[in-house]
């Protein structure tokens, strides 16, 4: 479960909280979207789940331990997919992903049995012993998504994960999240894509400027809007952007 409580985040003195009383608890087993304009809170917030940041006020929680105080405890049990992955270029694929497996102590049996079915399922075993150099974006996503998998961690954060990614592994790693849900486990993703946000999730959250306008599900929101027909896209549109709509 994750869990965040009251929490703000400024960057500077005087400015406004890039989150703002920000509540938020997830239940084990779901695929919760986090979606807002750009510069409204949702990278700010996966840094602090991460532990890359802490919060001004408030706790975040992942299985009952909190991020700052039980940081190192909480960073194993996460599998994070950044924006923008970046790697050690000169290692080969296959590398980084041994590298990633030492950090989490991830056994040789565990290692040999988790890394070819998923290197199989995103289609990267030709390129895994060339360097990460030659590797097109595309291709460096997949194997932040594998090295985000492959110590099987409970909570799954992902910051625009599609991005970069071709139909068909778009669709491949839509699938990987509804199993690794079922498994017991919780996935936190962001994305500007509302169909996918739609098709995908359990729960929702819509953040602008720093606060929290909606929590629940697609239907929830479509039900408080009066408009159970309207598209995700639509409503997103009408909660941040009400010029759109004059």
């Amino acid at each position: 479960m994750i869990e965040i409580e009251h929490v703000t985040k400024t960057y500077a003195k005087h400015s406004d909280p890039a989150v703002k009383d920000l509540n938020i608890k997830i239940p084990d087993g779901k695929i919760f979207g986090f979606l807002g304009p750009n510069g409204a809170g949702k990278s700010t917030t996966i840094k602090m789940l991460i532990g890359i940041l802490s919060p001004d006020l408030g706790t975040i929680s992942l299985n009952s331990s909190n991020t700052v105080t039980q940081s190192l405890q909480t960073k194993a049990m996460i599998g994070y997919v950044p924006d923008e992955p970046r790697f050690y270029e000169k290692m080969t694929g296959r590398r980084h992903l041994e590298f990633i497996c030492d950090i989490f102590k991830v056994t040789d049996e565990q290692r040999k049995e988790r890394m070819i079915p998923l290197v199989q399922r995103f289609e990267l075993e030709k390129a895994l012993d060339e360097e990460i150099s030659s590797y097109s974006h595309g291709m460096k996503q997949k194997l932040a998504v594998i090295a985000a998998l492959i110590h099987k961690p409970k909570i799954l954060i992902l910051d625009e994960p599609m991005v970069g990614l071709d139909p068909k592994a778009s669709f491949l790693l839509k699938e990987t999240m509804k199993e690794y849900c079922k498994e017991g486990n919780t996935v936190f993703f962001s994305t500007h894509i509302m169909e996918v946000a739609q098709e995908l999730c359990d729960l929702i959250g819509i953040i602008n400027k720093g606060s929290l306008l909606f929590f629940g599900t697609v239907q929830e929101l479509q039900n408080a809007k009066g408009e159970g027909s309207d598209s995700l896209e639509r409503l997103f549109l009408e909660l941040t952007d009400k010029e759109v709509f004059k």
